[in-house]
């Protein structure tokens, strides 16, 4: 039997490989030149190049993989009213994680 932080980690290591694969579809056919594989630390304005577009279409990817579509995403791309100029792949895992895992 898993104790809840077994299945909590679990959780997280399915929405990391769920990402990781998403950005990978995403990206398969970019001429990217990245420093290392594609992991939490993947920043996806500097590293992979996101446009707008890009992380509009990245967003209804994982609204489509998960079939949610009240997923709160302001929370990730904006702060403080403006937009973020950044966002690195953690960021989204663990946005994922908190509204996947942790909302009853």
């Amino acid at each position: 039997m898993k104790t809840g932080t077994e299945g909590d980690n679990t959780a997280k290591k399915n929405i990391i490989d769920d990402v990781l694969h998403i950005l990978e579809e995403m990206t398969c056919d970019w001429d990217l030149e990245l420093d290392g594989a594609l992991g939490q630390d993947t920043r996806l304005i500097a590293d992979l190049e996101f446009a707008s577009i890009d992380i509009v279409q990245f967003l209804v990817a994982i609204e489509e993989h998960y079939q949610r579509r009240e997923f709160p995403f302001e929370e990730l791309v904006m702060k403080d009213g403006r937009y973020v100029d950044e966002i690195l792949v953690d960021d989204v895992i663990t946005f994922l994680d908190n509204h996947l895992n942790r909302s009853s």
